[in-house]
């Protein structure tokens, strides 16, 4: 007689439809929805890690590569429980692209900056990208390099205003989120009006992203993000499964 059994399924791992693992700094400041800390952000399932002793104000203004060990030990972790690609939650974060994608044998996109490439592509022949960034006086050229970030991309801080880049980088419990957005309006608004053929904005930090739609409206260009990047990067990772069934769609 011939065997009952079904297709069998494979394992391998311990945790299932979560594809996207990201590394976290050790903060305490409230994290809103849009923020990729804060889980409500995604229509996908994701993990999260938090890699000690990694703060904002010492990956942003300080040197990250002195924690790289932490970042790959806990990337490790995540990979090791199931997820298939792996994440960060800062852009200056990809000074350690090349070894932690090297270290941990998967995807890894570490900083939105990375699109770069890709939203310069495409633009119309006379537009560029321009970046948004929380501290354009530590953003350098190193950053850009390891993001495949051409040299000479326009770049505007926050630096100036009032409440996002002191707030964020000193970690604070509580945070004027509408002072924020003030914040960022008016450093956008200055960025396309320093150059005016942006014909695209790239948000460099990863709790900008609340105010993306807003920096839209108020511009008049796209505006891309570590969102916009992550929803990418997990499409690759978990393709969407359509139905092969015609009579499903007639």
């Amino acid at each position: 007689m011939a065997g009952s059994g079904g297709t069998k399924t494979r394992g391998g791992k311990t945790v299932f439809g979560s594809s996207v693992g990201i590394l976290m700094l050790e903060t305490q400041f409230p994290r809103i929805p849009g923020d990729i800390g804060n889980a409500l952000s995604w229509p996908f399932p994701v993990h999260y890690r938090v890699v000690r002793g990694a703060t904002p104000d010492n990956v942003v203004r300080g040197d990250p590569t002195a924690r790289l060990e932490d970042f790959i030990a806990a990337g490790r972790e995540l990979v090791e429980m199931g997820c298939d690609g792996i994440a960060t939650n800062c852009g200056f974060l990809a000074l350690l692209q090349d070894e932690l994608a090297e270290a941990l044998g998967v995807p890894v996109a570490t900083s939105s900056l990375m699109q770069a490439p890709m939203i310069a592509a495409t633009l119309p022949r006379d537009q560029h990208v321009s970046i948004l960034t929380i501290s354009e006086r530590t953003l350098t050229a190193q950053h850009l390099d390891a993001a495949r970030v051409p040299q000479g991309t326009p770049v505007m801080g926050t630096d100036a205003g009032r409440e996002f880049t002191r707030a964020v980088l000193g970690d604070e419990v509580e945070i004027d989120f509408d002072a924020c957005r003030g914040d960022l309006l008016e450093a956008a608004e200055q960025l396309v009006t320093k150059h005016p053929k942006t014909g695209a904005v790239l948000l460099e930090c990863t709790n900008m992203v609340p105010f993306a739609a807003d920096i839209r409206r108020h511009i008049g260009r796209p505006v891309y993000s570590i969102h916009s990047f992550i929803s990418w990067f997990q499409s690759g990772l978990m393709p969407r499964r359509f139905s092969s069934d015609l009579d499903d769609w007639r």
